[in-house]
C-alpha cells in the first residue's frame, strides 16, 4: 500500500516568500529556522534558571579546599600562581630525566646514521677492478699501460634504473637530515647539562671575555673551590 501511495504524483509543497511590501526586512523566516532559534533560546533560558536556583540555595558558610589556593579579584576567582610548585630536588630530578631522554635520542640517531652509512655506497667512488697483464718486453708493457689508462674510466650511471637513483638520493637526504638532527640534539644536551649544573649548590660566577683562555660563544662559569670533608 505504501509503494502505491508513493507512486502517485503529488504537488510539491512551497512556502510563500516575503511579500513585496516587506522586502526591506529580508528573507521570510521558515519554520525550520524558527525551530533552531527557539531551541537556542530555551537552552539559554534553562541555563539561567539553573544558575539562579544554585544562587538561591547557596550556603554562605560553605567551604571547599580549593578556596585555599584561590582568591577573589574584582569578583572573579583567581587561582594562585604555581611558579614554585616543585621543590629544587624535584626540579633537579625532572632535569635529570629530560637529560636521559635527550641522550637516548642522540644515541638512537647515531645508530641509525651508522646503519645508513654502512648501507649506502657512493657510485662515484667505485673501486677500480684489478687485472694483471703479462708483457714480453718493455714496448708491449708500455702499450698495455697506455690502453688501460685510456679505458680505465669508471662506468657511467646511465645503466642504473631511475627508481634506484631516486631511492639512493632519498637515503642520502635522510642521512644529512639525521646528521643535522644529531647536531641539534647534542647542542640541546650541552645546554641542559649546563642548566642542571647551575642549579646545584655552590658559589659560582660567569667569567668575563678577558678571563677565558679558549674563546667560545657559549658562557663559561667558574665555581668557588670548597673543601670536602
Amino acid at each position: 500500500m505504501s509503494s502505491f501511495r508513493n507512486a502517485i504524483s503529488r504537488r510539491a509543497y512551497k512556502e510563500r516568500a516575503q511579500p513585496e511590501s516587506r522586502k526591506k526586512f529580508g528573507l521570510l523566516e521558515k519554520h525550520k529556522d524558527y525551530v533552531v532559534r527557539a531551541q537556542a533560546y530555551h537552552k539559554k533560558e534553562e541555563a539561567l534558571r539553573k544558575l539562579k536556583e544554585k544562587a538561591s540555595f547557596r550556603n554562605p558558610d560553605e567551604f571547599y579546599f580549593k578556596m585555599n589556593k584561590a582568591r577573589i579579584v574584582d569578583g572573579v576567582h583567581r587561582p594562585k600562581s604555581e611558579a614554585n610548585k616543585y621543590s629544587p630536588e624535584e626540579l633537579m630530578l625532572m632535569k635529570t630525566q629530560d637529560l636521559g631522554y635527550v641522550l637516548q635520542k642522540v644515541q638512537s640517531e647515531k645508530k641509525k646514521i651508522e646503519k645508513l652509512t654502512a648501507m649506502l655506497h657512493s657510485l662515484d667512488n667505485q673501486p677500480k677492478n684489478k687485472h694483471v697483464y703479462y708483457a714480453e718486453d718493455r714496448e708491449e708493457a708500455r702499450e698495455i699501460r697506455a690502453e688501460s689508462s685510456r679505458g680505465g674510466n669508471l662506468p657511467s650511471l646511465d645503466g642504473v634504473p631511475n627508481q634506484i637513483k631516486r631511492k639512493t638520493s632519498a637515503s642520502y637526504r635522510e642521512l644529512e637530515a639525521r646528521k643535522k638532527r644529531v647536531n641539534g640534539l647534542e647542542k640541546l644536551y650541552m645546554d641542559m647539562a649546563l642548566q642542571k649544573e647551575l642549579q646545584k649548590k655552590g658559589r659560582k660566577r660567569k667569567l668575563r671575555e678577558d678571563e677565558i683562555v679558549s674563546p667560545t660563544s657559549k658562557p663559561v662559569y667558574k665555581w668557588r673551590a670548597e673543601r670536602k670533608r
